[in-house]
């Protein structure tokens, strides 16, 4: 966004923040009601969420109550509504069955991990880019962790010759044909991010597309909308799994708003590892 390249851009970033209500014209929230904000045209088409202050829709507002410190609070907000809205909207994904998460490092990623790992009897499997990062993701709950290539498919299948029942990818462009590959008839390939560029790339039905497999696209800009309530989403429970050490969410780095371009330097890396906070 900051570089252009998401098209509309408000002149303040930021698609998420958590704080507490200032004020509520509509008297839903009470002043000093701990809250989450997330979409609702924040950094896009209204100011966003690098600010003291914040305007956002209440149809874009969680209402919490937690004990969290606010630095942890707000590494969950958008990256669990995505991931949870990924997995139950988009993937079906339902007990006893396998997913794989592409791009599984990410907070995104985690994210994704953390929720699946805790339906009953889900086997939760991702990809990485480094085999350093294989404990961290087998700590969060996954079962195995491959090496990200090219052709990642047929490593994964050698290990679960009848595929997977869904996949998460998070890479993106670079890496859809193959993840289409993984998984078994009726299964769901969900198209959650561009990690690995967005680059547009060539797409022939006829030879792409497995028969009977399910490929679809998330935006988490949609949430908030008509057809994607936030009331939907357990965000509640989420600070409660985090509170409790069920979910391993702490951000990797917390900055304050002052050292906002080492933020942005270590998020451009790709090294971070999870997710980055600002406080004011």
């Amino acid at each position: 966004m900051r570089q252009g390249l998401w098209g509309d851009a408000a002149k303040i970033s930021g698609i998420e923040c958590v704080g507490m209500v200032e004020e509520d014209p509509s008297g839903n929230y009470a002043k000093g009601q701990k809250v989450a904000a997330i979409m609702g045209g924040m950094g896009r088409t209204r100011s966003g969420s690098y600010a003291e202050m914040t305007c956002v829709p209440d149809s874009n507002i969680f209402p919490l109550e937690t004990t969290l410190g606010w630095e942890s609070m707000a590494a969950i907000p958008e990256s669990y509504a995505t991931a949870w809205s990924c997995l139950h909207e988009n993937m079906l994904v339902k007990p006893g069955q396998s997913i794989f998460i592409r791009g599984g490092t990410s907070a995104l990623g985690q994210a994704a991990i953390n929720i699946a790992s805790h339906i009953p009897d889900v086997e939760v499997m991702a990809s990485t880019r480094s085999a350093e990062n294989s404990s961290l993701l087998t700590s969060l709950g996954c079962s195995d962790v491959l090496i990200e290539d090219s052709n990642l498919s047929s490593h994964l299948l050698g290990k679960q010759p009848d595929g997977v029942h869904a996949v998460m990818d998070i890479v993106g462009n670079s890496t859809l044909l193959d993840s289409l590959k993984m998984v078994r008839k009726n299964g769901y390939v969900c198209n959650a991010g561009f990690l690995g560029g967005a680059e547009p790339f060539s797409f022939n039905p006829l030879q792409d597309m497995p028969s009977s497999v399910h490929l679809n696209f998330f935006a988490s800009f949609m949430l908030g909308t008509e057809n994607f309530p936030l009331s939907q989403i357990p965000m509640q429970q989420f600070m409660e799994n985090a509170e409790n050490g069920i979910y391993k969410c702490n951000p990797v780095r917390v900055f304050d708003f002052t050292d906002i371009a080492a933020a942005h330097s270590l998020m451009e890396s790709n090294q971070a590892r999870g997710k980055i906070v600002i406080k004011w």
